[in-house]
């Protein structure tokens, strides 16, 4: 049986207090909605229909790249409402996840277990059981099965001490979905179609509605407010460090820890405190990370070193590199085996070779450097004229000097050796020595420049 998935996307969110549409609020470094259309491509759903309404053009353009059939709806009339709106293109076999775009965390493994069991009835939804199950809609169950959903202002005194409530994920058929929602009446004191109707409508056809409960309550915790928002990104945290150490990372402290991506780790890989990981990076066997790094779509080898407070982006570092404290690595950043990049060095799309060293106070951009190399301290890769990049070649065990400007483009060759404080404007043939510098004068008696008192 093919599947569709529903996410409904169209409020504006005005509780967050921002000019961003709610779903397009960040959680771990993801847009809501991006979250919820992840899981649904990992379950390989034939179509994905989204709602979109406030802000829609924002919405859209952020996910331009996604494979979505988009449904406007331009009144927000409730939940029921706007899956009718889906209706001129939803598929008429098949069956249907219905999910909220502002519920980012639900699960792969839930949703499948839905399906599998409303594949059978036509309908099922995920409950929750809570202990203070205070504003919710209530579970009535009769001989444990779904009787009907009671929202809180409605619920009698008794109804209002059941615990299970409604979570508004559901999975129908979407041959009821096209003879049920047309059915929907707003006649309530909110003037509002309710999804939760549809309940009621396969109870009088005689249907069993089928549920199921997630295996983590923070799964099917939706987002209002920055309060909200917060405190769903810490859970969510705390659940994705837990996954880590269970592979064997060793979290100094897991409470001060942010993926807000893809790791993919080795054995006895270690993370210190407050490491922010971005976009998709892999660290091999024994890579350790100190304090306050912030790396992003990098690819660290094994027995790698970082230093605290060191930076990557779009980086690919070698085996039993030591990098850092304070470095940074930008785009193109390309590290061999065994290289030592040290503190204040910053390296753009440049290739460092095996072994080479570039240990303080350096800037090295759109060169290649060989292996076994020292640039010293102060060194610059001059690679821009203020219009065009130039490239800088480095040879294999060359040595510059303490404070160089190379002006690319230039190459210095293998074995070569520049004076420390020089300006190299020309190629440095193999094992040769070059300096560039002014004659020294020097004055006797010299008197420094003095305050006046005043």
């Amino acid at each position: 049986m093919s599947t569709t998935v529903i996410i409904l996307a169209a409020g504006k969110g005005t509780r967050m207090r921002s000019n961003l549409p709610k779903v397009l609020q960040p959680l771990a470094g993801c847009p809501l909605l991006g979250h919820v259309i992840e899981t649904a491509k990992k379950l390989h759903a034939k179509n994905i229909i989204t709602i979109f309404g406030h802000g829609g053009h924002l919405v859209q353009e952020r996910f331009n790249h996604e494979n979505i059939q988009w449904v406007e709806q331009t009144e927000q009339l409730g939940t029921g409402h706007a899956v009718k709106v889906t209706l001129p293109v939803l598929p008429q076999d098949g069956i249907s996840l219905i999910l909220s775009g502002d519920v980012p965390c639900v699960q792969q493994s839930t949703l499948q277990r839905l399906l599998d069991v409303s594949t059978e009835t036509g309908i099922g939804l995920v409950t929750l059981t809570l202990e203070d199950s205070t504003g919710y809609g209530r579970i009535v169950r009769k001989d444990g099965k779904i009787q009907a959903i009671v929202e809180h202002k409605d619920a009698s005194e008794q109804q209002r001490q059941i615990k299970e409530i409604n979570t508004g994920i559901y999975c129908v058929s979407n041959a009821k979905l096209h003879e049920w929602l047309p059915k929907l009446s707003n006649d309530n004191a909110q003037g509002e179609y309710y999804l939760t109707d549809i309940v009621a409508m396969a109870l009088a056809d005689g249907m069993e509605i089928a549920s199921i409960q997630p295996e983590l309550a923070f799964e099917v915790e939706g987002i209002n407010d920055r309060i909200q928002l917060a405190a769903l990104e810490r859970e969510f945290q705390a659940y994705q460090a837990k996954q880590l150490m269970q592979q064997g990372v060793h979290l100094i402290d897991p409470a001060r820890f942010d993926l807000r991506g893809q790791l993919s780790v080795g054995t006895d890989v270690r993370i210190d405190i407050n490491v922010i990981i971005e976009g998709n990076c892999s660290f091999g066997d024994h890579v350790e990370i100190g304090a306050g790094c912030i790396i992003k779509n990098t690819h660290i080898a094994a027995g790698t070193k970082v230093q605290p407070y060191s930076i990557f982006d779009n980086a690919i570092v070698g085996n039993n590199v030591q990098i850092g404290p304070f470095a940074r690595l930008r785009p193109g950043a390309k590290l061999a085996n065994e290289v030592h990049i040290g503190n204040f060095v910053e390296v753009k799309n440049t290739s460092i070779g095996q072994g080479s060293k570039a240990n303080h106070f350096a800037y090295l951009g759109d060169a290649e450097i060989g292996a076994e190399s020292n640039i010293g301290a102060g060194t610059i890769t001059c690679n821009y004229d203020g219009a065009n990049k130039h490239k800088t070649i480095i040879g294999d065990q060359a040595f510059i000097g303490t404070n160089n400007s190379l002006v690319a483009p230039v190459k210095i060759g293998h074995g070569a050796t520049t004076g420390a404080g020089s300006v190299i404007t020309h190629d440095v043939a193999d094992n040769c020595l070059a300096f560039e510098r002014a004659k020294q004068i020097s004055k006797e008696n010299y008197q420094r420049p003095q305050k006046v008192t005043k």
